[in-house]
């Protein structure tokens, strides 16, 4: 994968979670606050813990750091997969932010 076609999909997955953060306040009390601050985005919860979503493009990977630990992303041609075996990405992110949301959360690519 090239710097601009990781870029473009890196692109694609912050921006579905910008906007899975949106629909969730929209259709629910969970309350997400996202900030977005170039490659990385911060996701703060009531209860005041965060997850952390980073892009590290010198790697073409993405990084999400949430209270159940810290994990590294690649695009596998299809979809975003954990590189040690944590499974897709939006799958992770859904379940750890329904952790740390108290709620069911779901998000998607």
């Amino acid at each position: 994968m090239t710097d601009l076609e990781f870029m473009d999909r890196a692109e694609q997955l912050l921006l579905a979670v910008e906007q899975g953060c949106d629909r969730i306040n929209e259709v629910s009390d969970a309350d997400l606050d996202s900030q977005r601050s170039g490659g990385m985005i911060t996701i703060s919860f009531r209860n005041r813990s965060q997850i952390v979503i980073n892009l590290q493009k010198p790697l073409h990977e993405v990084w999400m750091a949430a209270q159940s630990g810290g994990y590294h992303y690649r695009f596998d041609g299809a979809c975003w997969m954990g590189s040690k075996g944590e499974g897709e990405f939006f799958a992770a992110l859904s379940r750890d932010a329904s952790r740390q949301a108290g709620q069911p959360l779901q998000f998607a690519a």
